[in-house]
């Protein structure tokens, strides 16, 4: 595949060297391995080499899901592809997917999901900040994911206009107090999902979805630890990707009809999933 003008490529030169930029026909790019020429890729092959004016191999790598949210622009944290990857496989995520999110942030998660359930699949966010909305609709135009999102700027406290939602993922400091609004947008047995970075929130969120309708409660936290593979010198690397946010996920079943059993929920605490008899 050929780099056109307006396209987007990854100018990579090591896993912490690497730019993702806009191809345009005039384009330099300044950097201390000397200057990068992007007008001089136009018609190359994305997985071919220029060279800096200082003499420095840069490859051209068509960019992905990950190198857009990774470079994304942002005011706030972003959710790190590790959970990322964890919320879509726990939650089923699939092409045709219906997505509540609420708290849109730089839209990281949204260009992220969006990108699993198109094209029949959609997206529907909510924020109440306007700088962030304008910010998450550049982010989700350059990664040609906003046909697939709808930015709501509304306070979801509010309530939500979409009802039978598969998913719905809530990035908020205070997640529990959405938890009705979210059950009526969810479909039966739909799935929830918190993005919680502290203790004190997944123990509130945990103690509150008990008490509104949810159920299938897990909280995890997700680790990256990279290796530094070299011929004889094999070793697990000196820094890794720690704690970035817990995650609480949870179904939604019946209002009321649901009730905790205590004593049998601290049973099930000494038991093990296992392969079905």
């Amino acid at each position: 595949m050929k780099i056109q003008e307006g396209s987007y490529v990854l100018l990579f030169h090591t896993p912490r060297k690497k730019w993702l930029t806009k191809v345009t026909a005039d384009k330099k790019i300044h950097t201390h391995l000397g200057v990068i020429d992007v007008g001089a890729t136009v018609g190359m092959e994305y997985g071919s080499v220029i060279r800096t004016t200082e003499g420095k191999v840069i490859f051209l790598l068509e960019p992905t899901i990950h190198d857009f949210i990774m470079k994304s622009e942002r005011r706030t944290q972003i959710v790190y592809p590790k959970d990322l990857g964890f919320i879509a496989a726990r939650t089923g995520m699939k092409n045709g997917s219906k997505i509540l999110e609420v708290g849109t942030g730089s839209a990281a998660t949204a260009t992220f999901f969006a990108s699993i359930v198109k094209p029949d699949g959609h997206v529907y966010s909510y924020d109440v900040n306007p700088d962030f909305m304008e910010i998450a609709k550049r982010n989700l135009e350059k990664a040609s994911m906003a046909d697939y999102v709808t930015l709501n700027h509304h306070d979801p406290h509010l309530g939500v206009e979409e009802r039978e939602m598969d998913i719905a993922i809530v990035d908020l400091g205070d997640p529990w107090t959405v938890l009705d609004q979210v059950h009526d947008a969810l479909k039966g047995s739909g799935a929830f999902v918190a993005i919680c970075p502290t203790m004190n929130q997944i123990e509130k969120t945990a103690t509150e979805l008990k008490k509104s309708g949810y159920a299938d409660i897990e909280t995890v936290e997700l680790l990256i630890r990279v290796m530094e593979a070299r011929e004889g010198m094999t070793r697990p690397s000196m820094r890794m990707i720690g704690h970035t946010t817990y995650l609480v996920f949870a179904r939604k079943v019946q209002k009321k009809a649901h009730t905790i059993d205590e004593q049998a929920e601290e049973g099930d605490e000494e038991e093990r999933e296992g392969p079905e008899e």
